[in-house]
């Protein structure tokens, strides 16, 4: 007899009979509901270990830097193994330029050795051979968007003073844009959460926005440096549902059921892009 119907039967000998019977019952209901108990082990530590291709192409000068790495398991520490021997290829399909050649600068770190920038409305193709096995990812630079001004905004919660810092910029009209920020605290990169924006509800206007970190982070004099990137639909799309599925926007390569879509091909992790980047230096106010 299934479980479930055991207890129901037990449960209205409880309630109909008298008390004699109705203890009886309880103590049989508690031997079935414990025996009808499964104990599930999960196991997260066997999925197999995935590429993880990450990089982007820039409108600034400078080298381009891609990195592989194979994730690990759930219960792995945050090591993550350097993929190396691969073939690096980046290609502008507009213009046909071709990034490169790319060395191995560290294990699973590739580096172009001419230093260029990239250009609006072109479109670039990554190409990654390892161990038999090809990767592609295609990325068009979106037209840049001014990053006019990082200010503060400073107010009151719960009898305590909070300041959280303000991107300001005109964002143009007709025009689809998706739009990146990353804060640097004394130089070092804040990863606690992703700063996302798009124009679909304020296409055209001016924007103010505020990057919502808690202010505990920041201290009065530090130095803010805010890096503004506008990218194409597909690499927006990825770190949007890396934000929801991370709860916060952690950087990381461990294998999840949550993995957010790649633009990269063949079961690739990770992300490809060709982005403007800018950024604003500030100090925090008193």
């Amino acid at each position: 007899m299934p479980c479930s119907v055991l207890c129901l039967l037990l449960l209205t000998i409880l309630i109909l009979n008298k008390m004699k019977r109705s203890i009886i019952a309880i103590i049989c209901l508690t031997i079935v509901f414990y025996s009808c108990k499964k104990t599930v082990v999960l196991d997260l530590d066997t999925a197999q270990p995935q590429i993880v291709i990450q990089g982007e192409v820039t409108d600034t000068v400078g080298v381009v830097t891609i990195h592989i790495n194979k994730t690990v398991g759930f219960y792995a520490d945050n090591t993550f193994p350097a993929v190396t021997g691969a073939d690096v290829k980046i290609t502008d399909t507009t213009s046909g330029f071709k990034y490169g050649p790319f060395v191995e600068t560290a294990p699973g770190i590739y580096t172009s050795v001419a230093a260029s920038n990239g250009v609006y409305g072109d479109t670039y193709k990554l190409e990654v051979s390892v161990n038999g096995q090809s990767y592609t990812a295609l990325s068009t630079m979106p037209m840049p968007v001014t990053l006019d001004s990082v200010t503060f905004r400073i107010f009151s919660a719960f009898g305590q003073t909070q300041k959280r810092a303000a991107v300001n910029f005109q964002d143009p009209a007709g025009v689809k844009n998706y739009y990146q920020f990353i804060e640097y605290i004394n130089d070092k990169q804040f990863t606690k959460n992703l700063f996302l924006f798009d124009d679909r509800l304020s296409d055209g206007r001016y924007i103010t926005n505020s990057l919502y970190t808690d202010s505990t982070y920041f201290n009065p004099g530090d130095k803010l440096k805010v890096q503004m990137k506008c990218l194409d639909v597909n690499v927006y799309n990825y770190f949007f549902q890396l934000a929801q599925s991370s709860g916060g926007g952690n950087f990381g390569t461990s294998a999840s059921p949550a993995n957010p879509k790649s633009n990269i091909s063949n079961g690739a992790l990770g992300y490809f892009s060709a982005n403007t980047s800018q950024s604003q230096t500030v100090y925090v106010p008193q």
